[in-house]
């Protein structure tokens, strides 16, 4: 007796559709964490981590503000992640 849903072994099946490539999610989060200014950690795909608050990104890199530092232009293909450190600014 087949599963509700299966169909019948060795019968058609349904092409799967492929997630979309872009959801908006990335940069609801990306205008989240600006607009509060909320402090996070970069860390870049040679290890190096880098702290600030995002000011600016567009479809390519990110804009890290830092206090007593230069800021920085962070091209998105070289973050390995982005982080939330906690407290507000």
């Amino acid at each position: 007796m087949p599963f509700h849903g299966q169909g019948i072994p060795g019968g058609p099946r349904k092409a799967k559709s492929s997630p979309p490539e872009e959801t908006s999610e990335e940069a609801a989060y990306l205008k989240s964490l600006g607009e509060k200014q909320k402090p996070i950690s970069i860390k870049l795909r040679d290890g190096e981590i880098v702290r600030g608050w995002i000011e600016y990104y567009d479809k390519n890199m990110v804009r890290l503000t830092r206090e007593g530092q230069p800021n920085l232009f962070i091209f998105k293909h070289e973050i390995t992640y982005i982080s939330e450190d906690g407290k507000k600014k």
